[in-house]
């Protein structure tokens, strides 16, 4: 026991500040691949992986030949695998590191106000109308903007309300917003696939959770079902917001302080809105 003490005090003598810096960054980088695959279905696919190398060195140990020589022959396609499978999870997280470097030279958080998107998700939600609105942050959403019609509208209550009016051509899909202005409406989105979601979630909110796990939008759904107003944020999905909540996120992810907002009654409802809905 002595002899094993004094073999670690030998080795911890010998570590350099440099060695401990390399020990450091390894376990960074480790804990924050491990991040990445945390509640996907990716972290499956490495638990599989991780009992394949296992049963490599368990069939070497136990004398298995069959088994040894399949797994050894399998064994070097498994980086090419590994690309494959989690393909998303490379691609988000080399997007998480441009945006720690050079994403901190864009500046999203100006001045614009957010109140009408706060109005429209409050109309919504008070009509059961279904609604999906992506707000660009430091990620370019140029991909999901060319799949929908193209805008380039200034942002306004009255657009999104007339946006997602039941049966107009570009009620289906998402509005993507970058500042104040609306790029494009009818947008396609990657649907997210985590199987940890729950089953109540229709395709307008797990559309909302995939963009935000690909990119740092934020997506604000409402639901047509019960009119439930969510944030989409980081891919995680928090439902059930009040209006005022719902401000008060938007203020916190960009930086702004918003004023305390009026909500419209039904009869102060602007003219075009009960046009266009009665």
């Amino acid at each position: 026991m002595g002899s094993a003490w004094h073999e670690i005090g030998l080795s911890l003598h010998h570590l350099t500040p440099l060695a401990v810096l390399d020990i450091v960054l390894v376990a960074v980088v480790l804990y924050q691949c491990l991040l990445l695959v945390r509640g996907t279905r990716a972290s499956q696919v490495l638990l599989g992986i991780f009992l394949l190398v296992l049963a490599y060195y368990g069939s070497e140990w136990g004398g298995l030949t069959m088994l040894h020589w399949l797994l050894s022959s399998a064994l070097p396609y498994l980086f090419i695998a590994i690309l494959v499978i989690f393909q998303a999870e490379i691609r988000n997280g080399l997007a998480k590191i441009g945006r720690g470097t050079l994403g901190l030279a864009r500046d999203h958080g100006s001045g614009e106000s957010y109140e009408d998107i706060v109005l429209a998700a409050n109309f919504f939600s008070s009509r059961k109308l279904g609604a999906l609105m992506v707000i660009e942050r430091q990620t370019g959403l140029r991909t999901y903007i060319e799949s929908g019609v193209p805008l380039q509208a200034h942002l306004s209550y009255d657009l999104l309300i007339t946006i997602f009016r039941p049966g107009a051509p570009l009620h289906d899909g998402a509005v993507v917003i970058q500042g104040n202005r609306i790029a494009a409406a009818a947008c396609f989105l990657p649907i997210s696939t985590n199987p940890l979601l729950s089953p109540q979630w229709g395709t307008r909110h797990r559309a909302a959770i995939g963009i935000t796990e690909e990119t740092d939008a934020v997506a604000i759904a409402v639901s047509e079902a019960h009119g439930g107003i969510s944030l989409a944020v980081g891919g995680k999905l928090e439902p059930d917001l009040s209006v005022e909540r719902l401000r008060q996120r938007l203020g916190e992810l960009f930086r702004q302080y918003l004023p305390p907002l009026v909500l419209p009654t039904s009869s102060a409802t602007p003219d075009s809105s009960r046009e266009i809905f009665s």
